[in-house]
């Protein structure tokens, strides 16, 4: 089964437009997490670092979608 909308080793966003608020929301979340985050290339980062920011940025999207949910938006 393939996947016609994949890249094979790329990143594609679906909303290329959000891909500056996407960064920026990736590197609130890391400083929030102390993870220090560099302009370009992280490839040092830990897997642990580099899942916890993935992690923790999921999980404030849900719960942003959930209060939206509950508060009838």
């Amino acid at each position: 089964m393939t996947n016609q909308n994949s890249k094979s080793g790329t990143n594609s966003m679906a909303v290329p437009e959000a891909k500056s608020a996407m960064n920026r929301f990736k590197e609130e979340v890391a400083s929030e997490l102390g993870v220090n985050l560099k302009d370009g290339y992280n490839g040092d980062l830990t897997s642990r670092e580099a899942g916890s920011i993935g992690g923790e940025m999921v999980k404030k999207m849900i719960m942003k979608q959930e209060q939206q949910m509950s508060s009838g938006q």
